[in-house]
């Protein structure tokens, strides 16, 4: 029989959208930073660090994702927040894949926990979607048989993926999972493009890091960074303004410190990390204002882009 001489067609490409979605703290920017092999959300101990829908962008030679990482799922009590649950609904119903994600050690579906509000929107909008069972490297195998058959009752998953975010276990299998969810389509960014974000905002995210890695209580959840102006200067050193805002003048003098110091730790540790982030040298000015009660009002959420 004689070979026709035609070359295989090739494999169509895919692209899509898919959204992170579950409580504060379960590790959904651990995870997305962990499957782009770089760190684009910021990550700290603290709950609602996320405060924005964060897009993330991993692009082989026959698919391109774009991960969205949510706000963490809560009942608002500000407006802030609302603005943040509104970007959770926008993201699943932009989305192609759902990545639901809760923490082995605390499952939410009870009825009761925060992450019933993200099925809902699941449940109203019918998006496929996967259930991620984290941080399984604290448990025994055992405690997540209950939590797995329990699922069904919660949503109609499609896959279950028990992983360890932190750690990188199981999640190699799951690119290639999502992408057989994802349409034919072309890529929608430049395939080198990591983010649809531009730079000056995860320098504004990373100074927001440190200031929940530094300080307790209240401060980290009152404040928030605007960046004033982003130089780029050719051989020299980038020069960056930025301002924290607070709520209170109390708030104020603890984000400075005796003698400026806890700004200037918040500096220097925020200009290394920027630094490694851009690839290049900053010269980072940081300035603490008072602008009462901005998680409550509208006009300064959308100046700060909530």
């Amino acid at each position: 029989m004689e070979e026709s001489g035609q070359q295989p067609a090739s494999r169509p490409f895919r692209a899509g959208y898919v959204a992170i979605v579950g409580e504060p703290n379960v590790g959904k920017s651990t995870f997305m930073n962990c499957l782009l092999g770089q760190k684009l959300s910021i990550v700290s101990n603290k709950p609602q660090t996320t405060r924005h829908r964060i897009g993330g962008i991993l692009s082989e030679d026959q698919f391109q994702i774009i991960f969205l990482d949510t706000p963490g799922l809560l009942e608002p009590k500000y407006l802030l927040h609302e603005s943040m649950m509104h970007s959770v609904g926008t993201a699943i119903g932009d989305a192609d894949l759902v990545l639901f994600m809760i923490d082995c050690m605390a499952p939410i579906v009870t009825g009761k926990g925060e992450g019933d509000i993200g099925l809902d929107l699941l449940r109203k909008l019918g998006k496929p979607a996967y259930l991620l069972i984290n941080k399984i490297d604290l448990v025994d195998k055992n405690q997540l048989i209950p939590v797995i058959a329990r699922s069904s009752d919660w949503y109609p998953f499609r896959e279950i993926f028990p992983i360890s975010a932190s750690n990188n276990v199981n999640t190699e299998h799951i690119v290639e999972c999502i992408v057989r969810e994802l349409p034919d389509h072309p890529p929608y960014y430049p395939v080198d493009a990591v983010s649809e974000h531009p730079e000056r905002f995860f320098v504004g995210e990373i100074i927001r890091e440190k200031i929940f890695e530094i300080f307790r209580e209240e401060i980290p959840y009152a404040t928030t960074v605007e960046i004033l102006d982003f130089k780029e200067q050719k051989g020299r050193k980038d020069v960056i303004e930025a301002e924290i805002y607070v709520e209170r003048d109390s708030q104020k003098g603890i984000l400075i410190g005796k003698n400026g110091r806890a700004l200037k730790e918040i500096g220097e540790l925020s200009r290394k990390d920027i630094e490694i982030f851009l690839g290049r040298r900053v010269f980072l000015n940081l300035h603490v204002k008072v602008r009462e009660k901005w998680r409550e009002k509208e006009e300064w959420l959308k100046r700060l882009g909530y």
